[in-house]
């Protein structure tokens, strides 16, 4: 009964993996559009965001991501948490713009990558695609295992938010964490993202996450965010 009981986990897991990995390359809507560069960002730019989380009973806050320092060692943003529960800051640290070498990718956590993640990968395409597997070196490692992190690229569309309709390039997360514990599997998140190019950042983004259980019966999901977060103001540094 153990040995059958441990090929059906190994077998469940194999399942889970396959499928953030093959959903990787799955074509996202959108109309084909120009290659998105890098954005140039300055000391002062700000973004302000509006999230939603959860199902019957609403999460609601609100963040504003800040650049307070560039230079050789990187792009520093600052992010202010606020909302009925909650009032606290965080700091990312880019090497480059959508190259992050702490911040966060599931919920308001701070992580180390190791190597860096690629939030965005410029130019982006139509049809790129990128993959990685990082550990966050907050983490010891072991028994945690890697963040499995796969990128696919759409094309454009038309999005309204609360800061206006913006022309935006539409990407799709598919992410495995590295929070695995021996009574269930780790954490899947499948994100959209609406980038647009002309306030270098997100406007839009919607996130879905679950976990599965270690139930050899029913293998359960579990469901985690049910977000949407939207862009309610751009300003730009001096």
């Amino acid at each position: 009964m153990y040995v059958i009981r441990s090929i059906l986990e190994r077998a469940i897991a194999a399942m889970v993996a396959l499928l953030i990995a093959g959903c990787g390359t799955v074509a996202i809507s959108g109309t084909a559009g120009p290659a998105v560069e890098a954005p140039t960002l300055r000391v002062g730019d700000r973004w302000v965001y509006h999230a939603v989380d959860g199902y019957r009973q609403k999460i609601v806050w609100d963040e504003t991501h800040e650049i307070t320092a560039m230079g050789s060692d990187g792009i520093t943003v600052s992010v202010r948490i606020t909302g009925a529960t909650m009032d606290f800051m965080r700091t990312e640290v880019w090497s480059a713009p959508g190259v992050v070498r702490s911040g966060a990718i599931y919920e308001v956590e701070t992580d180390r990558f190791d190597p860096a993640l690629i939030r965005y990968k410029y130019q982006m395409t139509t049809g790129a695609t990128w993959s990685e597997s990082v550990r966050d070196l907050n983490k010891p490692p072991s028994p945690y295992g890697p963040i499995r992190f796969n990128a696919t690229v759409g094309g454009y569309e038309t999005v309204s938010t609360p800061a206006g309709s913006f022309d935006a390039i539409k990407l799709r997360y598919l992410i495995q964490l590295d929070d695995e514990t021996f009574w269930r599997y780790p954490t899947q998140c499948d994100y959209v993202v609406w980038y647009a190019p002309s306030v270098g950042a997100m406007v839009r983004e919607q996130k879905r996450s679950y976990y599965i259980e270690r139930s050899v019966e029913s293998a359960p999901q579990v469901p985690g965010q049910n977000a949407v977060i939207e862009l309610t103001s751009f300003t730009r540094g001096r």
